[in-house]
């Protein structure tokens, strides 16, 4: 896609100018009570990934707003070694969404439904909406106040199957806001849930609120004369870690030699982790498959890198709706090469933060590869963009856009 193509989204002022304050509790008037928020999510730290980084960022920006925020999240023993801004509330579940999962996570629900009665529930995620749509049906179990957030994958699930889209259609009646991270998540649930329209919008993803880029403490690979591409995501076939080096392998033979591929990731699929391996063999690059990095020392391998490439494909009823990992490498000043579907257009700006090509197409690949590789002054300048690019948003801004100003809640009296 051409680069003239994109709204020149550089020039539009952050979402949390400096110095702009935020209104705490809403804009109520001082001496309020805190509104409560309970946050229900299976994925949650130390469960890696998009969804759980949304949960967390959205949790620490209400409860710097003013609302009394509770977290449900499954019981892990990691979860004590952190100092929480929120209170965590453990589950007993394992964070599937698996029909044993379900039950437990409703059980829960019933029990503590009192107390939801009083404020607000926000469910980020597929796991809790999959509990909470049957539970809909029950007048005894409806929150204060309904908030839901769909991503993209589970809209095409929802929307399938035997049921599943009735059951939807109704909880989706009884919310009372619907967010997504993009403008392509936001249209694939207003083709398939026409009744969200009018109560939904979209709240953008930014980069993690502990965004550092602290020395790591794990052993790095000695610093290269070549070009360095990182990629980092599960090992996975929708990640498309293989398009990857098939792109490196359709580039000509001097070039693939100046090329060392860095993945970060952990494995998922064994058998795609062996078609990656043998296919490493057959290109002169060379190619680190470098396991899963925590957070905290990631930093250093996206400071090591040239290029950052994450090739994206969907498949099925599992699409990409927006790619947070491509916020992260460029605030740490990579360009960016990732396929142009789902919400990653949203996410990486066409000619401005990185390029974008077709899915399955390795010379496409291949050639934006050798643009990047053989012009140093083309990645600084892409990577000198995405660094303001990244930090156009703010978590703030999408926790106040989702819970403010809804209708009272009516709080219970106070026990004398």
């Amino acid at each position: 896609m051409p680069a003239t193509q994109l709204p020149d989204l550089l020039t539009r002022p952050a979402l949390e100018p400096s110095g702009q304050a935020f209104p705490d509790r809403r804009g109520e008037p001082a001496g309020r009570p805190a509104r409560r928020l309970f946050i229900v999510t299976h994925e949650f730290f130390p469960t890696r990934g998009g969804i759980a980084a949304f949960s967390e960022e959205i949790a620490r920006a209400a409860s710097s707003l003013g609302y009394a925020t509770e977290l449900w999240a499954p019981a892990h023993p990691a979860l004590s070694a952190r100092t929480w801004p929120f209170t965590l509330h453990p589950l007993p579940l394992k964070g599937s969404q698996d029909f044993i999962c379900q039950v437990r996570l409703a059980v829960e629900i019933i029990r503590q439904r009192r107390r939801l009665r009083h404020g607000i529930l926000y469910l980020p995620e597929p796991g809790p909406l999959l509990a909470m749509m049957y539970l809909n049906h029950f007048q005894a179990f409806k929150p204060g106040r309904l908030v839901l957030t769909f991503h993209g994958s589970e809209i095409l699930r929802f929307a399938s199957g035997i049921g599943a889209p009735f059951f939807m259609s109704r909880l989706i009646r009884a919310a009372d806001r619907i967010s997504t991270p993009s403008d392509f998540s936001l249209g694939l649930l207003h083709r398939h849930f026409s009744d969200a329209r009018g109560k939904s919008l979209i709240t953008p993803c930014a980069l993690r609120s502990t965004f550092t880029t602290r020395q790591a403490r794990v052993e790095m690979p000695p610093p290269s004369d070549k070009v360095v591409i990182l990629t980092v995501g599960r090992i996975h076939p929708r990640k498309g870690q293989l398009e990857i080096l098939e792109g490196i392998q359709s580039l000509p033979h001097h070039l693939q030699a100046r090329v060392e591929l860095w993945l970060v990731g952990e494995t998922r699929r064994t058998c795609y982790l062996q078609l990656l391996r043998e296919a490493a063999g057959r290109t002169p690059a060379e190619v680190r498959f470098l396991g899963p990095v925590d957070d905290e020392n990631l930093g250093v391998f996206y400071d090591r890198a040239d290029i950052f490439a994450l090739t994206s494909i969907n498949q099925r009823q599992s699409v990409e709706g927006f790619g947070l990992v491509y916020l992260e490498a460029s605030a740490h000043g990579l360009p960016v090469i990732a396929h142009a579907v789902g919400g990653v257009p949203e996410a990486v700006a066409h000619g401005r933060t990185g390029l974008l090509v077709p899915p399955h197409n390795p010379e496409a690949l291949a050639a934006a590869l050798a643009q990047l590789i053989e012009n140093p002054a083309t990645r600084r300048h892409l990577g000198r963009n995405g660094r303001a690019w990244a930090r156009r948003n703010c978590w703030k801004r999408s926790a106040q856009a989702l819970f403010g100003n809804l209708d009272p809640v009516h709080e219970p009296a106070p026990v004398s």
